[in-house]
């Protein structure tokens, strides 16, 4: 980690006035605690997308068991990407409706191709695919 430099950020008194209320609903103890998250959160935004290297993620799913042939193609497809896929929860939401979360942790164009592909599977309701960083270059 690098020596801590302190500089000055000038701001229009209303957006300050905004900043502290969201400092203090997030329980920041300082204005430099949320701008160093700040910054973390854009360096990682950024990460995401430029899409290279090795990014971590969660993939939900959200479908309904019951469609025939569903279940056993999902994983099918994730037998195929076992590499990349860390772990897996599976949640009954109600009768019909499941809750897949998957864990992911590879190369970039790798997850993003495996998210979209089990997105676009015939039968599931929604897919979202969220990105992040490994932390490795992080400070």
């Amino acid at each position: 980690m690098g020596k801590t430099i302190r500089f000055g950020v000038s701001l229009d008194s209303d957006l300050l006035t905004k900043f502290d209320e969201l400092c203090r609903e997030r329980s920041y103890q300082t204005r430099s605690e949320a701008i160093r998250d700040l910054i973390r959160n854009t360096l990682v935004q950024k990460e995401w997308e430029d899409a290279s290297g090795e990014l971590a993620g969660t993939l939900t799913l959200v479908y309904d068991h019951h469609q025939s042939g569903l279940a056993q193609r999902l994983t099918e497809i994730q037998h195929e990407a076992h590499h990349v896929i860390q772990t897996t929860m599976h949640i009954h939401l109600d009768h019909h409706n499941c809750l897949e979360v998957i864990v992911l942790k590879g190369e970039a164009e790798v997850i993003k191709a495996l998210g979209q592909k089990l997105i676009s599977t015939k039968g599931v309701k929604h897919g979202n695919l969220s990105l992040t960083t490994t932390g490795k270059e992080l400070i």
